[in-house]
């Protein structure tokens, strides 16, 4: 009779524990010294008093606690280490410069409630990024206190909404439709509804475009009060009748505002207030310079006519004479404040920084960049999956998976399999109007040496759909774990440990 022999666990195992099932009794990683001092209580209420401020706290050594958190950093994905290829997020590498820029310990620590004498430098940072997005933009009116662009993007609706009651008085109330294209962002109909009005469709055209027929149509009614378009649209496509859009709008009685989550394919190349756009939101958190993605404070800046420029947010950043810059409280058509003191101030260093940096040429050949990084793939990878529109992409590129489903094979399992090849996936099922949608934008950031790997690697995953697709709808392979129930997950999360 033999014994089993029980095999060896590598190390460092993938399967990391928590740090709660690391924890040995009596491992401790620091040690206070002596007071040096009387010892003092302090009178806490006894509710608020706990008998023993280590319970359930685990208890382990300064080195358990590196490598346990170095470990687990080494399964994060990152900008750092390679490509986004999100559509419609547009997630770029950014200068450390400018990271470095926001940290400057004047900005950094200056609190929000310094006077304005003395916090002149900090007005001047608004001030002059305000006058750089209203030159890129064609539009010179300019607020910078929305935190993210659904937040701008509702602020420019808010912004629409009042300019219409003051135009239109009472008849105003008869205008309450907002026209946005089935191709658009979710939050565009949210916002819209949370500005009291209500949504109609457009619908698009088999080319990916704004059906002329059907706006001209909806706009026919008199209770049009605007248009929510995104261009280039979220299919990757440029609005090619774009004035002629915004002439029917503006026909109609209603304004135009442009979704400016698209505008790194426009920076220095097409400015949307010549092309007859009244609102726009910005997102400085993907197109200048402050990291997307990480959870922390967004930045979407609400861009506007002159005409429309009194019904901005308080307070105005204004420029009193040659050297000094106050608070303007003083509009009295104003929507008000739309957030605390003066916006996310960290976001306007770093875009400043980025615009600075850049200059005229920089940020229009950013953009030319990230167009043709977007038109490489799309050429890379038109023979092995389905290209839905003709149309040349901009700085994103949509494909389906309708080759591939053939074989039972679909966009999620496609998207699973580029984990294996080292590539977080693309966005996938958006826009909800294409049926098995797969939304790429490499950004600008990317060089040709990783775009080729990047189609390289789907390419051979078509390969394998046709000649394997068991490995397909099985992957990931080589993460920490396999392909989760993903539903569950979202609707019955586990988010505390318990012993």
């Amino acid at each position: 009779m033999t014994t089993g022999i029980t095999k060896v666990t590598k190390h460092i195992s993938p399967n990391e524990q928590l740090i709660f099932e690391r924890s040995q009794t009596g491992r401790i990683g620091y040690r206070l010294p002596a007071l040096d001092v009387d010892e003092s209580t302090l009178d806490i209420p006894a509710e608020f008093r706990r008998d023993d401020d280590l319970e359930g706290m685990p208890e382990v050594s300064e080195v358990d606690v590196i490598r346990h958190f170095i470990r687990m950093s080494t399964w994060n994905y990152s900008i750092d280490l390679g490509m986004y290829p999100l559509g419609s997020c547009t997630m770029k590498y950014n200068s450390r410069l400018n990271e470095r820029v926001a940290r400057i310990a004047g900005f950094a620590n200056l609190h929000p409630l310094t006077g304005e004498q003395d916090a002149q430098g900090a007005l001047q940072v608004i001030y002059e990024l305000q006058q750089h997005l209203a030159e890129i933009t064609g539009l010179p009116g300019i607020s910078l206190q929305p935190a993210a662009g659904a937040h701008g993007e509702m602020t420019g609706i808010m912004i629409i909404r009042a300019f219409l009651d003051a135009r239109d008085g009472a008849a105003a109330s008869h205008r309450r439709t907002m026209l946005i294209p089935d191709s658009a962002h979710g939050t565009n109909p949210a916002s819209a509804h949370l500005s009291g009005f209500s949504v109609k469709t457009i619908k698009s055209t088999a080319e990916g475009l704004t059906d002329l027929d059907h706006l001209r149509e909806l706009c026919a009614h008199g209770e049009v009060a605007g248009l929510m378009l995104t261009n280039p649209n979220t299919l990757g496509l440029f609005e090619r009748n774009i004035k002629q859009i915004c002439e029917i709008v503006h026909e109609a009685g209603g304004l135009v505002y442009m979704d400016g989550a698209n505008m790194n394919a426009l920076v220095g190349v097409a400015r949307p207030g010549d092309m007859g756009v009244d609102v726009i939101h910005l997102n400085l958190h993907k197109t200048f310079s402050t990291p997307h993605g990480g959870g922390g404070p967004g930045s979407g800046p609400c861009c506007c006519t002159k005409e429309l420029e009194p019904f901005l947010p308080v307070p105005r950043i204004v420029k009193s004479n040659e050297s000094t810059f106050r608070l303007d409280y003083d509009q009295p058509r104003s929507i008000g404040r739309v957030k605390a003191f003066f916006g996310n101030y960290g976001m306007m260093l770093r875009a400043l920084a980025y615009t600075l940096t850049h200059g005229n040429d920089g940020l229009r050949e950013a953009t030319e960049a990230a167009v043709l990084n977007a038109r490489y793939i799309a050429a890379g990878l038109v023979d092995d999956y389905d290209k839905p529109f003709a149309g040349a992409p901009m700085h994103e590129v949509v494909f389906t998976d309708k080759r591939q489903s053939r074989k039972g094979v679909h966009t999620l399992d496609i998207a699973k399999r580029l984990i294996d090849y080292g590539f977080h996936p693309m966005t996938i099922y958006f826009p909800l109007i294409v049926q098995g949608a797969m939304l790429i934008e490499p950004t600008e950031s990317v060089g040709r040496q990783e775009l080729d790997q990047f189609i390289d690697a789907m390419k051979s995953i078509a390969s394998e759909a046709v000649e394997d697709p068991e490995l397909v709808l099985n992957a990931p392979h080589d993460t920490r774990i396999g392909r989760l129930d993903e539903a569950t997950a979202a609707r019955k999360p586990v988010l505390r440990w318990k012993p």
